[in-house]
């Protein structure tokens, strides 16, 4: 017999050569049929996982966020069978599990079409029905590179010479179900059944690797859930998504474009999307004010010898761009942050200045690849709300409260839920170990202390600095990285900051880099997919349209559309000669906030009747009252269209 320890710190007795399995079936036949994996002494195992004398079990369900990961992993296994079993020809490369889903990766000499993605989800639900075991073993790692070239499959060879290469590895796990074995570490289900929910849902090109030198492979994606509930509700999210996608929304209502002869990722904002950012700039601008920050304007080049002194030449050269300036090289900046350390630098600092608190919307460039670029929400040019603040250290706590405070102001106005994760020291990092701590313990107690939730992401801080990374939950469940905190000792130190401490001494003060938005043309994505284009009243780019009836009421639309100018909004008249209801249709898909409808009664009563984008009709309505009630609306940031 053996022992083993539950997570209640109860004890079980099993027989010998017992697995994790036989352990929940011990304690339940209910537990064992909802059982995906187990975590044997911290560590995630197989269910079929021979257990010894001593370990600890804690049995994995199908309520347990890893428990879904394995599935999803065991799907992709899946989808690779299927591939395989439909067309032998093909190769497989990898297959991880990525949030929402998994992909698969293959060589294969044609695309794939649709056709094709629908012949192997027909394969896999017959596989699933066929209840293969899912067989662990394990194999030299040299005996295995052979066996899979001798296969045809190169790529799994090259994945295990490279482990025996880099990491010292002799021996390899693989995993067999049916007539398909592949490279993995696992966990695993026990068994095709289990995999009963999935849905095949694109395929795209990638590179072997993300290396563009590469050949390009066909990655085909898909997502598995538990239940046919969850993945119903997933897969309405995911067409709810597309109605959404800023992309589409953005050519529609004609706020901005990319243009390959102007170059990928360069986004081109048109002018009723540039009214949208520019409001929201102006928004941004005095709340900065507000709140003590002072604004400046700094250069995009700089010369190459201050991004080597700051550290980005060494530690994120690969994403900048470089160019030739009277013979001395330059530096097109991806961040901001050199440039405010050189103004605060430009002068002697006391510690009655501090904190110095200093804003810039600016123009940065990073070099992303061509196949991470999306939209609004990856590009190689973009803008950020950027600010630093120059403190002593006894002002951290504060500076870092009223930091999360204007997130959650600025994100309220939105109807934005959030969450925060607090992302620690990277493996490639400059300065002491003892300043990350200092700086990881300021982000960590102002979380604790302001009551706020968080999960802390290991080694994902910037190379300068621990950070809290503040994520926004859209309006269908999805959440997109904004608003970022970064508290960093260590530039200070590299650029010999300085200010006069109260007795007379240099002390060196501590930077905060902060985002509130972070990238503006990505949160205007964001807000182009949360409002799905229907943008709140204060933020749209046509607040208002008149519109006429019959071509007698042209002159009084004329002359709302003049008062309503004067008034501070941002109107257009609408006096063609169409049937209003085709005018109301196209504002509709326009998406405009308000419609006034001017016709006889209207212009005989001086008065004007409101559709609002909702549908809903506010007849007669005098226009002094009108002007007075959207006047209150825009000044509030209201998310109404009425009160």
């Amino acid at each position: 017999m053996l022992t083993v320890k539950l997570p209640s710190g109860e004890s079980l007795e099993l027989s010998d050569g017992a697995t994790s399995l036989n352990a929940a079936e011990a304690i339940s036949p209910a537990l064992a049929k909802k059982a995906v994996a187990a975590d044997i002494n911290g560590k995630s195992a197989d269910l079929s996982a021979t257990l010894v004398d001593g370990d600890t079990v804690l049995i994995l369900t199908e309520d347990n966020p890893k428990s879904l990961e394995i599935l999803r992993h065991s799907a992709a296994h899946l989808m690779a069978q299927a591939v395989k079993n439909l067309f032998p020809e093909a190769m497989v490369a990898i297959g991880p599990v990525i949030e929402d889903g998994f992909y698969y990766d293959f060589d294969f000499e044609r695309p794939f079409t649709p056709e094709d993605l629908g012949k192997i989800e027909v394969e896999m639900y017959r596989l699933s029905k066929e209840g293969i075991p899912v067989v662990r073993s394990e194999m030299g790692a040299e005996d295995a590179a052979v066996k899979f070239c001798e296969l045809g499959e190169n790529y799994k060879g090259e994945i295990i010479r490279d482990l025996v290469r880099d990491a010292g590895i002799n021996t390899v796990s693989l995993y067999t179900q049916g007539n398909f074995t592949d490279l993995c570490r696992g966990p695993h289900v026990l068994n095709t059944a289990k995999i009963a929910y999935f849905k095949l849902l694109s395929v795209a090109g990638a590179y072997w690797r993300g290396d563009e030198k590469n050949r390009v492979l066909q990655r085909i994606y898909g997502t598995a859930f538990f239940s046919k509930k969850e993945l119903d509700k997933h897969l309405a999210m995911l067409e709810e998504a597309k109605k959404r996608d800023h992309r589409k929304l953005g050519k529609e209502l004609k706020l901005f474009m990319f243009e390959e002869e102007v170059g990928t990722g360069f986004p081109i904002y048109l002018p009723k999307g540039g009214v949208l950012r520019a409001v929201l700039e102006e928004f941004e601008r005095k709340e900065h004010l507000r709140r003590g920050y002072e604004i400046v304007y700094c250069p995009i080049l700089l010369k190459k010898e201050v991004w080597i002194k700051s550290g980005h030449y060494d530690n994120y050269g690969e994403n900048m761009y470089f160019t030739e300036v009277d013979g001395a090289e330059y530096g097109i900046k991806p961040m901001n942050c050199v440039n405010h350390i050189v103004i605060y630098s430009s002068d002697l600092r006391s510690y009655r200045d501090l904190p110095i608190r200093l804003f810039e919307l600016g123009h940065v460039h990073r070099h992303e690849k061509s196949g991470a670029l999306h939209g609004l929400m990856r590009v190689r040019a973009f803008t950020q709300d950027d600010a630093h603040i120059f403190c002593r250290e006894d002002q951290l706590y504060s500076e870092i409260t009223q930091i999360l405070n204007f997130v959650k102001d600025v994100m309220s106005l939105f109807n934005f839920e959030f969450k925060h994760i607090l992302s620690t020291r990277p493996e490639k990092y400059i300065g002491s170990t003892e300043n990350w701590d200092n700086a990881t313990n300021a982000l960590e107690r102002a979380l604790k202390e302001n009551g706020i939730d968080y999960t802390i992401n290991a080694g994902d801080g910037a190379f300068y600095g621990p950070k809290i990374d503040i994520l926004l939950k859209d309006a269908i469940g999805r959440f997109w990285q904004c608003a970022t905190i970064q508290c960093d000792f260590n530039l200070p130190e590299r650029f010999h900051l300085s200010y006069i401490g109260e007795g007379g001494g240099r002390h060196r003060p501590v930077m905060l880099h902060r985002v509130i938005l972070g990238s503006v043309d990505r949160f205007i994505g964001v807000l182009t997919e949360h409002f799905a284009g229907a943008f709140p009243l204060w933020l749209a780019p046509t607040q208002i349209r008149v519109m006429n009836i019959t071509d007698e009421q042209a002159e009084y639309v004329s002359s709302v559309a003049d008062k309503l100018a004067k008034a501070g909004f941002r109107i257009d008249a609408d006096i063609r000669n169409e049937k209003i209801g085709f005018k109301i249709r196209e504002a509709q898909l326009e998406k405009i906030p308000h419609m006034l409808i001017l016709g006889g009664n209207e212009m005989k009563g001086g008065e004007v009747s409101l559709r609002l984008r909702s549908g809903e009709n506010k007849n007669n309505l005098d226009l002094s009252f009108y002007i007075d009630i959207v006047s209150s609306l825009i000044a509030e940031k209201s998310l109404e269209l009425w009160r």
